[in-house]
């Protein structure tokens, strides 16, 4: 017969476990803000694609016609616009995207709900395991840049989303409003992937044209050559 651990000995073993699995999220954020760019742009490249999870839905949907597909693509409210994101700053920005794709997660995972008994759609799946990715990334930049992301105030996009889950809408209406919402969610990623382009672009222009490599090469233009140098006068030798 086994002898059971006391329950302070039970508590102690399961903080430590808890603080080993803590431990891989913290040291998997990179110290290269470089490399972190990189990340996010390819991310946001593969999430920005309307072919990763637009299209399969909508043929899924039996959507796929002139009309309907128009429908879809109607100018969404529920994210903020390229514009909108243009004028924030950095950590507003950051923290920004951190919240959205946290509304994002949640949306698409119960949306995922809806093919349960039916379709099967593992893209919905792979979409949410690449917003997280995602979201681990901005919440590392973030850390880089000794940023806090703080919860950005509601949008008037977040309460007309709250305001029109009160009612109970027809199959069709869902089949639509599913559409708007991931036509919505791609031109997200793809504008946010644009402004993280930008900042790795930006940051390029800075080290190419820095002051500190200005005077270096300053230094190498006015270095004196050598046929100046053999037609300096020689010292005469005295009598």
């Amino acid at each position: 017969m086994q002898r059971q651990l006391p329950p302070r000995t039970l508590l102690s073993l399961v903080l430590s476990l808890l603080f080993l699995n803590m431990a891989p999220a913290k040291r998997g954020c990179s110290s290269s803000s470089p490399q972190l760019l990189s990340q996010l742009q390819s991310q946001t490249n593969i999430t920005g694609n309307t072919g990763s999870l637009w299209e399969p839905y909508i043929r899924l949907q039996n959507l796929n016609t002139s009309t309907l597909r128009a429908a879809c693509t109607e100018n969404s409210v529920a994210f903020p616009s390229e514009d909108t994101l243009r004028q924030l700053s950095k950590p507003h920005f950051l923290s920004t995207v951190y919240a959205t794709l946290d509304r994002i997660g949640h949306q698409l995972g119960a949306l995922r709900q809806q093919f349960l008994k039916t379709q099967a759609f593992p893209d919905l799946e792979r979409a949410r395991q690449n917003i997280q990715g995602i979201r681990n990334n901005v919440y590392c930049m973030a850390q880089l840049l000794h940023h806090s992301l703080e919860t950005p105030e509601p949008t008037q996009a977040d309460s007309g989303a709250s305001r029109s889950t009160t009612t109970t809408p027809g199959i069709f209406r869902v089949k639509i409003d599913s559409c708007r919402f991931l036509w919505g969610y791609h031109r997200f990623m793809g504008s946010v992937g644009r402004i993280f382009r930008e900042w790795g672009d930006g940051s390029r222009r800075s080290r190419r044209h820095s002051p500190l490599r200005a005077q270096h090469k300053g230094a190498r233009r006015i270095r004196p050559s050598r046929s100046s140098q053999r037609l300096k006068p020689r010292a005469q030798v005295p009598w």
